[in-house]
């Protein structure tokens, strides 16, 4: 026989003050009403405190708070910063001492390349795809032969005298001299001192088509970065216990660098860094899993991963501008 119900009694439910009640919203964080002609700084001040700029000023708050600890600050970039015009954010922060690190895909460096080789980048993939000249041209692949080859034994992975696939690239970049030099990521590293760390999945580049490059140490030259993107990730861990601890910012790269990220966490916290209390955000115009579980998710404690949906274009000048003008 089916079970009858009879409606439920809601005079008997137990309540309680709604002052008792914790709230995740309370007035006092309104959106504030700047003057139209007010400056950045009380434009900033004014945004209400809340998912995205809740976020973007924690991780601004972090990065500062890194530096001034001499923690390092890591950007991990995909290839669309470059492509989207924001080189000369990454630059900009590189040369103020607020980016003590760059990790880069292959498609990014090879888009920092040719921007500071020829001042544009990135062809009309469905175009050229159907003619078989995708990936064609000489000069890119090239190039990246000759920095490879400047170096002496190749990129080889040994421990000492090696250089990495980041350092040659810079290198060359420096030696060559092009014409938009300034706009180079990884020569602005170079100059400012601080590591530059690219990697590559082999057949993943147009540049691995070209014998060339094929038969280069690009291999052993990026697993000497994967190398070294583990020391920066060790060095995160705070130089005195409750101090401030490094950021790690993974900015439009969905698969690749937080998958390196992931394993650099793993080889450091493996030979004893702690890694409790660093910061983690990604930035991208999209939600993907492998951030989110890679980065912002199993890396770090609950709280200490921020993700921040947006528009490069849009999210790295705000960024930019907030950290100048609060550091």
């Amino acid at each position: 026989m089916a079970k009858k119900y009879e409606p439920i009694d809601l005079t008997k439910l137990r309540t309680y003050s709604v002052s008792q009640r914790e709230h995740k919203f309370d007035v006092q964080g309104l959106a504030g009403l700047p003057a139209k002609d007010c400056g950045f700084r009380d434009w900033w001040d004014s945004l209400p405190p809340y998912l995205a700029a809740g976020a973007l000023k924690r991780l601004v708050a972090d990065i500062i708070a890194a530096r001034r600890a001499e923690r390092p600050v890591i950007f991990a970039l995909g290839a669309h910063v470059v492509k989207v015009g924001c080189s000369p954010i990454i630059c900009d922060l590189i040369d103020r001492g607020l980016i003590t690190g760059v990790c880069l895909n292959g498609a990014t460096a090879i888009h920092d390349v040719e921007v500071a080789l020829f001042g544009r980048t990135s062809e009309d993939v469905a175009a050229s795809l159907k003619d078989g000249s995708f990936g064609m041209v000489e000069e890119t692949p090239a190039f990246f032969a000759e920095a490879l080859s400047a170096v002496s034994g190749g990129a080889r992975a040994s421990s000492s005298g090696s250089v990495g696939l980041g350092r040659a690239l810079a290198e060359h970049l420096l030696r060559v001299k092009p014409p938009y030099l300034r706009l180079s990521i990884l020569a602005a590293a170079r100059k400012a001192g601080i590591p530059a760390t690219v990697h590559v999945a082999i057949g993943t580049d147009t540049i691995h088509m070209h014998s060339a490059v094929a038969e280069s140490g690009l291999a052993s030259g990026s697993t000497l970065d994967f190398r070294l993107v583990c020391s920066l990730v060790a060095d995160m861990a705070p130089s005195s216990k409750g101090g401030p601890a490094g950021v790690w910012c993974n900015v439009g790269s969905a698969v690749l660098l937080p998958e390196v990220f992931l394993k650099a966490v793993a080889v450091a916290r493996n030979l004893g860094a702690d890694l409790d209390e660093i910061t983690t955000a990604n930035l991208d115009m999209l939600r993907h899993y492998r951030p989110a579980e890679n980065v912002t998710g199993r890396p770090v404690q609950k709280g200490r991963g921020l993700t921040i949906i947006g528009h490069h274009e849009l999210l790295l000048p705000l960024l930019r501008q907030a950290l100048i003008e609060t550091v």
